[in-house]
């Protein structure tokens, strides 16, 4: 939405650019929730690599002055810059011992994989050697370029994801290997070198080696997707203003992919499926964090930290406790290991599913962290909603096609189609389909919106297919490995079996299963988390509740799920079902009196009958 004039000229008075340890967690709506979680660490002495946030304002600014920085942001962001390699002891763009950082967006609502993210930035064939040299590790300075110019090619110049990914694909068919980590120096070189070619021909410039042009062009690359397709249809569905804006968040990198000793994770302080009182997360070793969320690889379960690097793990326990305790909710975490140091790099409030959300806010309230009033405030509408939603009837009979990660729970059945375009195209149609493809991207946003279910052959429970489809309250299951899915053929096998475009399967996603077919459904039982919450509600609610009912199951319903009584009964609703309609249509068509009074006479004893 359009900004006032007043207030922007109220906002070019004020400072575009604040250094981590400027702001708190009260600046959320200048700063962006990426941006006031990395303060908030850094002010609690969290090992938190420096950095800087350029303001939300900055962002409306920008759109408002037809895609120009604000009069003194640039300068505000270089001053802030060399603070920051002050304090890492390294400077941007030298080659002996070059600054590289990670340009990150971050909207004051939680909008997670909406938005563009460009790491590594900095590099170039100076900055590369640098970098080699001084890490004594050419493979990981080569692979940290890779990452940078296939990033920037896609966020900052627009090259289609589809068209770098083949390179890789390809240099690893013939190098022989299934990983990006199995590659080697003459390997990476030459994906290097392809995605290079691939950028000229798509855009007919190149990625510019000068690193503060580099900066310049992907902070203006986020301030860019604020306004991308799946932004703004991500805003709509979750009611989210356009005048917000997104902050842009530039901190000093640290690596996941520096070795075995070296990874990248991603976290929940609870489990957000269920609530239970679990540290809930995946890591990849070896890895950035792109890495985890896109879905590329299937990560480990946290559990294996605690086994492969128990110090570290120790470490990340204590810091997740540490911020669920001082925000009081669910945090949700991102984390990087460079060989062997733990750095965090976010902490926000955890997307959570309607059971979650309702579990969570009892037990905050017996733990005596929150109020009841505080715990009813916190279960939205949204949440209650997805406690009804049908789950698998246990007694039907159905195949199994494969079993992946319960990422969101529910029940689902449709068709199966294998883009977000064709996706949202049937179900303008009136078509219930589910999206199948190999992991989802921010792209496929649309189409994860229209099907009733997402299933993915990748990726794990902190992928961006779960965290998206847990939002929504969308049946959702991913790292189903043993579907082989063929775009080109519009088809997926599972074993023997073949499924084809526009057949029907069922997602169930409470436990991860794929079903052959449309299997019947049942509605949940509510527990006692559920009812605790309702009547805590009852405390503080100021109107009454009654139901619109027309026949006895309808009102049973509605008792059942603490309606006071009967609002509104439109009565010649009872009338519709077998043998009482012939009753009504005879009334309706009676040719005189006597035949109404008879007709009526039939219809007068159904109106008390159940």
């Amino acid at each position: 939405m359009p900004i006032a004039k007043a207030e922007l000229e109220a906002q070019r008075l004020e400072t575009w650019v604040y250094l981590f340890d400027q702001g708190d967690r009260r600046m959320v709506d200048l700063l962006g929730g990426k941006g006031a979680g990395l303060a908030e660490m850094s002010r609690a002495g969290l090992p938190v690599p420096p950095g800087f946030t350029i303001t939300t304002a900055a962002c409306n600014i920008y759109y408002a002055n037809d895609k120009l920085f604000p009069e003194g942001m640039w300068s505000q962001s270089k001053a802030a810059l060399k603070v920051v390699e002050e304090r890492t002891g390294k400077c941007f763009g030298d080659a002996a011992n070059p600054l590289l950082v990670s340009v990150r967006s971050g909207a004051p609502v939680s909008m997670p994989g909406m938005m563009d993210t460009v790491l590594n930035l900095g590099l170039n064939a100076d900055t590369l050697a640098g970098l080699a040299a001084l890490t004594g590790d050419e493979r990981f300075a080569w692979d940290a370029y890779r990452r940078f110019i296939f990033m920037f090619g896609n966020i900052v110049l627009d090259v289609p994801k589809d068209k770098l990914d083949r390179a890789l694909e390809a240099a690893k068919a013939r190098a022989g290997v299934q990983r990006d980590a199995d590659l080697g120096v003459p390997e990476l070189r030459a994906v290097v070198d392809r995605c290079k070619e691939i950028i000229f021909g798509e855009t007919r410039q190149n990625v510019p080696d000068s690193p503060e042009e580099q900066l310049r062009m992907a902070i203006a690359a986020v301030f860019d997707s604020w306004m991308n397709r799946r932004a703004i249809d991500y805003r709509r569905l979750n009611r989210i203003p356009d005048g917000m804006g997104t902050a842009v968040n530039v901190q000093a990198m640290v690596f996941g992919n520096a070795g075995e000793d070296s990874g990248t994770g991603v976290a929940f302080t609870l489990n957000p499926n269920t609530g239970e009182p679990t540290l809930f997360g995946e890591y990849l070793t070896n890895a950035q964090g792109e890495d985890v969320v896109a879905g590329i690889r299937t990560p480990f379960p946290l559990q294996h930290m605690a086994e492969a690097m128990p110090d570290t793990y120790r470490q990340f326990l204590h810091t997740a406790r540490q911020l669920e305790a001082h925000y009081q909710d669910m945090q949700d975490l991102e984390f990087t290991i460079e060989r062997g140091r733990l750095w965090m790099l976010q902490t926000r409030r955890g997307k959570r599913s309607g059971r979650a959300a309702v579990r969570i806010a009892v037990d905050l309230v017996n733990e005596g962290v929150i109020t009841r009033r505080e715990a009813v405030q916190r279960v939205g509408p949204e949440h209650l909603e997805q406690l009804l939603h049908p789950v698998v009837d246990p007694a039907a009979k159905a195949v199994t096609l494969a079993t992946g990660l319960p990422a969101s729970p529910g029940a689902a059945s449709g068709k199966v189609v294998f883009s977000a375009d064709e996706a949202a195209a049937w179900a303008a149609a009136g078509e219930k389909v589910i999206l199948v493809r190999h992991e989802t991207n921010p792209d496929d946003f649309h189409g994860m919106v229209a099907a009733q279910a997402i299933v993915t052959a990748r990726g794990g429970m902190t992928s961006h297919a779960a965290v998206v489809a847990r939002g929504m309250g969308k049946c959702c299951v991913v790292g189903c490995d043993a579907l082989q899915i063929d775009y080109g053929q519009q088809l997926f096998t599972a074993g023997k079996v073949t499924v084809t475009r526009g057949d029907w399967i069922t997602v169930d996603g409470s436990t991860g299963r794929v079903l052959l077919g449309e299997v019947p459904t049942i509605r949940p039982e509510l527990d006692h988390y559920y009812h605790t919450v309702m009547k805590w509600a009852d405390e503080f609610r100021k109107l009454r509740v009654r139901a619109n009912a027309d026949t006895p199951q309808d009102a049973q319903t509605a008792r059942r799920f603490g309606a006071e009584g009967i609002g509104l009964c439109r009565t010649e609703h009872m009338f519709f079902e077998g043998n009482r309609i012939e009753a009504m249509r005879e009334m309706i068509m009676a040719p005189n009196a006597v035949s109404r009074r008879e007709a009526l006479a039939k219809l007068e004893p159904l109106q008390t009958q159940a």
